[in-house]
C-alpha cells in the first residue's frame, strides 16, 4: 500500500512580494529594480506593471481568510527589502515592518506557519543606481544588513526561510530578474559573477538563521528542472549530464556542499564565464550549508549534443501565449544545446508538462543530498475565463496539480523526505513576463493588464478542489 502524506505535512501555497503586493510607492517603500523593469516592459508590451498587482497590501486580511477557508497550515511569501529599506540600506521604514508584522500575525492567528522567502528578484532600486546593484560585491554587505534585521526582527514568528528564490533563473534571463544597464548586457560573465555574490549572500543568511532563530531552518528556493536526453545516443545522454550540471549541480553543490560543481567551473574558465572569487568567500559558503531545499518546479527539459561551432545563446520564453512561440533555447557550444521534448505536451507558454518529473526530482535530490524537501513553487499559467454567473472553471488547473500531487506522494512512498507543498500561486497575480492574463491561482483575481478595476477576489473551481485535498492531507484527489 502507497504510503500517504505524513502528519504536519505543510499545504499551502505560495506569491512574492512584487507580484501581488502592489502598493509600490505607498506606505514608504522605495522602488525596486522590479518596479523599473516591469514599468518598461509594461510600456513596450502593455502587459500590466508591478504598481497594483493584485493589490495584496490592501486585500491581506482578506486573502488570508480565504487561505484559511482552502485549509492552509501555511503561506510562502517573501519580504520587499525596498518596502524595509526604501533606499536599501540605512534606518528600517517602520510602515514597512508594521505591515509584514500584520501579516504574519494574521496568518498565526489563522494557524498558518509563515514561509518567508528574504529576496525575490526586488532588490531596492536605489542600490542599483548606486553600484549597479548584484554586479557589484558590494551588495553582499547591505544584504547582510537587510538580512540580519529582518531575521531578528521576525525571529520569533518564523521558523522557515527561504534565502534566495531561483538563482538558476536569473543567470538565464538576468535583464527580466534583474535591471541591467544596457552597456553590461553583452558581458555574459556577469550572469555568474551575479550568482556568486548571491551564494555568499544565501550563505550569510543561512547563518544568520542559525544564529539568530532557536529551531530555525533555511534554505533556498531553486528554479528547478530535471534534465532528459533527446535520444539515447551517448552524446545526447553526455549532453543532458552536462546540462545537469550547469544549470542544476552548479547551484545545489554550493547550498549543500560549499563548492561549485566541478565540470560545470571547468567550462566556465574555458569560457571566460566563471565569477571572480576572493579568498574566504569558499569557506563562507562551506559555513553556510543550507537545512533543506525548496523546489520551484514546473517543467522538465531536454537536451541534445552540441558541436563546438555552435553559437552561444540563452533561454529564450514564449511571450504570446501561443504555442510553439517560444524565443529559443540555451546553447552551450561543446557542452549541450536545450531543445522541446517530443514526447511531452506543453502549456500555451511552450512549458513541458510532466508530473513524472516532480517524482524523479524528489528521489534524485535526496539520494544526492540526504536533505528534506519542499515544493515553493508548482503550478499552470493559463488564460481563465469568468463566466457571466461569477464562476471559474479551471479543470485543466486541477488536471495539472492532481498529478503533480500524486507523483509527489510517489516519491514519498518510495523513501524522499518532502515536508510541504506551497503551489504558485495562492491567488492570481502579476507574471513578470506575461503580465496577468496569465494566470496560476486558486482564487481568481478580477482585473485586466489594462484596467486594475477592483481587484476582486472569486473562488476558482480549483479553491474547491484543494480545499478537499488538504482536509483529506493528500487522500482525496478527485
Amino acid at each position: 500500500m502507497e504510503k500517504g502524506f505524513p502528519k504536519g505535512f505543510l499545504w499551502g501555497a505560495a506569491t512574492s512580494a512584487y507580484q501581488v503586493e502592489g502598493a509600490a510607492l505607498e506606505g514608504g517603500k522605495g522602488l525596486s529594480q522590479q518596479d523599473v523593469v516591469n514599468k518598461e516592459y509594461s510600456q513596450k508590451t502593455g502587459f500590466a506593471d508591478a504598481s497594483i498587482a493584485s493589490d495584496h497590501y490592501h486585500h491581506y486580511k482578506e486573502d488570508v481568510a480565504l487561505f484559511k477557508e482552502m485549509g492552509f497550515n501555511c503561506y510562502r511569501f517573501s519580504i520587499g527589502w525596498s518596502r524595509i529599506f526604501p533606499k536599501g540600506k540605512g534606518e528600517p521604514n517602520p510602515e514597512g515592518v508594521k505591515f509584514y508584522h500584520d501579516l504574519i500575525n494574521e496568518l498565526k492567528a489563522n494557524g498558518m506557519e509563515p514561509v518567508v522567502t528574504l529576496y525575490h528578484y526586488d532588490l531596492p532600486m536605489a542600490l542599483v543606481d548606486e553600484y549597479d546593484g548584484w554586479v557589484n560585491r558590494e551588495v553582499v554587505k547591505d544584504f547582510e544588513h537587510y538580512a540580519r534585521f529582518v531575521i531578528n526582527e521576525f525571529k520569533d514568528d518564523v521558523k522557515y526561510w527561504l534565502t534566495i528564490n531561483e538563482q538558476s533563473i536569473i543567470v538565464q534571463y538576468w535583464t527580466q530578474k534583474c535591471y541591467i544597464r544596457p552597456e553590461l548586457q553583452d558581458n555574459n560573465q556577469l550572469r555568474y559573477q551575479i550568482n556568486h555574490h548571491m551564494n555568499l549572500a544565501h550563505a550569510i543568511a543561512v547563518k544568520l538563521v542559525h544564529e539568530l532563530v532557536p529551531g530555525g531552518m533555511a534554505g533556498a528556493a531553486l528554479g528547478y528542472a530535471p534534465v532528459y536526453p533527446l535520444t539515447s545516443k551517448p552524446e545526447d545522454v553526455m549532453a543532458a549530464q552536462n546540462a545537469h550540471d550547469l544549470r542544476n549541480s552548479y547551484y545545489l553543490d554550493v547550498y549543500f556542499k560549499g563548492f561549485y560543481n566541478k565540470s560545470a567551473w571547468i567550462y566556465l574558465e574555458e569560457n571566460n564565464l566563471a565569477p571572480i572569487m576572493e579568498p574566504g568567500d569558499e569557506e563562507l559558503m562551506k559555513e553556510g550549508i543550507s537545512d533543506f531545499l525548496a523546489l520551484n518546479y514546473y517543467a522538465s527539459e531536454c537536451a541534445k549534443y552540441c558541436p563546438e561551432t555552435t553559437q552561444r545563446r540563452w533561454s529564450g520564453f514564449n511571450q504570446s501565449g501561443k504555442k510553439g512561440e517560444i524565443s529559443g533555447f540555451e546553447t552551450q557550444p561543446g557542452f549541450y544545446q536545450m531543445c522541446k521534448n517530443p514526447e511531452l505536451d506543453t502549456t500555451d507558454w511552450d512549458w513541458a508538462i510532466d508530473p513524472t518529473g516532480l517524482e524523479y526530482i524528489f528521489r534524485d535530490l535526496y539520494t544526492r543530498y540526504n536533505r528534506p524537501l519542499m515544493i515553493t513553487e508548482n503550478g499552470l499559467g493559463a488564460y481563465d475565463t469568468l463566466t457571466e454567473d461569477g464562476k471559474v472553471h479551471d479543470e485543466y488547473r486541477i488536471a495539472y496539480l492532481r498529478d503533480h500531487v500524486k507523483a509527489m506522494k510517489k516519491a514519498i512512498h518510495y523513501g524522499a523526505e518532502v515536508i510541504g507543498y506551497m503551489p504558485w500561486s495562492a491567488l492570481d497575480l502579476l507574471s513578470t513576463s506575461n503580465g496577468v492574463k496569465k494566470r496560476y491561482g486558486f482564487i481568481y483575481v478580477d482585473r485586466s493588464d489594462d484596467d486594475p478595476k477592483q481587484c476582486t477576489r472569486i473562488r476558482k473551481d480549483s479553491f474547491y478542489w484543494y480545499q478537499k485535498v488538504i482536509g483529506s492531507n493528500g487522500e482525496d484527489l478527485d
